[in-house]
């Protein structure tokens, strides 16, 4: 009887080895290929020298176009990047000077130039949903929920429009309400050193960088994530991966190669966290290295979530924020999102 039930598991085994990875992913209930079952990727018509300009200086929301540079996926897609930091020009700016070919946004400030005329495409969503969050230091402030929020004083971006639109949707959603008295204009300054001085209780903040920074000190946060929320605030693509309509209509080859080649830079950044964060380390050595494996592995189920693929952009997301915006004044409407990101360099297929 031993000998039998031997011989099943090693059938069983050779059995399960043989199948093909897309039924495998089913049966096991793993996520779907961030590459969208692809195995070939597009190539540029002739070598093409092109730049990404980031959006702020290298972090792990960058990491798949270190990847991708250090595995030779854009050297295979017939391209030679080079990978530079914003100074005082903004990426959309940038893009539609031809400056840049591509560049890192999001789309919160992408539509704030779109309706003043810019030009500029989304073809890639770098995180599926919104990683940020409204966060205190749980020793001085705890907060359970939204309401929480409501007596604080909030230390703002510069966006207050934005941001009182946002808090003041999020509480009264939640049974509270927001007062704009709180809000103080800080900038760019570290939110975490301002609320570890007391200068202010609350922040908006990038949970992925920002909130795993703390974490790595010892720092203790409560975060309002906006994912716990998203049927009191619109969700948004945060950051995006940005061309131009020049670059799409002459060079569509360039943007697939492109394109397809981060996203493989992505796909590793996701299966392999660990390596990944290597790989940022090497190419930005000042970096620390206990807050990028940290947060390596904790976007590595951000980057796609529930998405069907890595880059996946929806009409609704798009349309879903741009009319938030429009609700609050802070942009005049209407204004009609369905040609302002495409899906159709990302590699690989989906139902849509």
């Amino acid at each position: 009887m031993k000998r039998i039930v031997a011989l099943k598991t090693i059938v069983i085994a050779l059995m399960i080895a043989l199948l093909p990875a897309a039924v495998m992913a089913q049966d096991n209930g793993s996520k779907p290929d961030p590459l969208g079952g692809a195995t070939e990727f597009a190539k540029a018509n002739e070598r093409t020298s092109v730049k990404l300009m980031l959006d702020w200086t290298p972090n792990t929301n960058h990491t798949g176009f270190y990847v991708a540079q250090a595995m030779g996926y854009y050297d295979e897609a017939n391209l030679d990047v080079e990978i530079i930091e914003p100074v005082d020009t903004l990426v959309e700016a940038a893009l539609d000077a031809g400056i840049v070919e591509f560049g890192v946004g999001f789309q919160d400030f992408t539509t704030y130039a779109l309706v003043d005329g810019s030009e500029v495409i989304s073809v890639a969503a770098i995180i599926q949903h919104n990683t940020s969050a409204f966060a205190t230091i749980a020793a001085n402030d705890p907060v359970e929920g939204p309401a929480d929020l409501a007596p604080l004083m909030y230390g703002g971006f510069s966006q207050p429009d934005l941001e009182n639109a946002m808090l003041s949707r999020l509480l009264e959603c939640n049974g509270a309400t927001w007062d704009e008295s709180h809000y103080i204009d800080v900038g760019f300054t570290d939110p975490i050193e301002l609320m570890s001085a007391d200068r202010i209780d609350f922040s908006w903040i990038f949970y992925g960088w920002q909130g795993i920074q703390a974490e790595v000190a010892g720092t203790e946060l409560d975060a309002v994530m906006f994912q716990d929320y998203l049927d009191c605030v619109p969700d948004y693509y945060t950051p995006i991966l940005l061309t131009s309509q020049t670059m799409i209509d002459n060079h569509p080859d360039v943007v697939a190669a492109f394109v397809q080649a981060t996203a493989r830079g992505y796909a590793d950044a996701i299966e392999n966290p660990a390596e990944a964060a290597a790989i940022l380390l090497e190419a930005v050595p000042e970096l620390d290295a206990d807050l990028v494996n940290t947060s390596a592995a904790w976007l590595a189920d951000q980057y796609m979530a529930d998405g069907p693929r890595w880059g996946q952009q929806s009409a609704e997301v798009w349309q879903g924020f741009t009319d938030f915006l429009i609700e609050n004044g802070i942009i005049e409407g209407p204004f009609d999102t369905s040609e302002v990101f495409t899906n159709e360099f990302l590699p690989g297929t989906v139902e849509e």
